[in-house]
């Protein structure tokens, strides 16, 4: 082999590692990739059994009922569609009546929501994007200046 073919084809290995290495990448983000989704969403979209979601909205008002340990069910709202929600966990420290929330699970074949983790907003100016955007365009943001 002459110089230049022993330097070609350490060039075209390492563009073959690069492009195996990148394809593995997109491969395992696109695995762990989640959708949002708010209730009157869901009504237009077809979710596949097992799929997972982000469901976000507010917490429904008078909603919220404490089962047997850290089992707790309640609804999330866009005002135009509610979705009941079942969690098993310790909810966050602001989570309350009329906040926003962002949930991520699965439907079960009875149509609740079956979630494993439950975000809600950290201060009194955060709200997830796209709830907050979302909640704007049906007219239900009330942002205390």
């Amino acid at each position: 082999m002459t110089r230049k073919q022993k330097r070609l084809s350490v060039i075209g290995g390492a563009l073959v590692f690069l492009a195996a290495a990148t394809g593995l990448t997109f491969y395992a983000l696109g695995q762990r990739t989640s959708y949002f989704y708010m209730p009157a969403d869901l009504a237009a979209a077809t979710i596949a059994p097992g799929e997972r979601i982000r469901l976000g909205g507010l917490v429904g008002k008078g909603s919220i009922v404490r089962g047997q340990g850290t089992e707790v069910t309640f609804a999330v709202t866009d005002a135009a569609a509610t979705v009941k929600v079942a969690y098993a966990g310790i909810l966050p420290d602001l989570f309350r009546e009329e906040q926003g929330v962002v949930t991520e699970g699965t439907f079960t074949p009875d149509g609740t929501f079956r979630a494993d983790s439950v975000l809600a907003k950290h201060d009194e100016t955060y709200m997830p994007k796209e709830v907050a955007d979302s909640l704007k365009e049906q007219g239900l943001w009330q942002h205390n200046e």
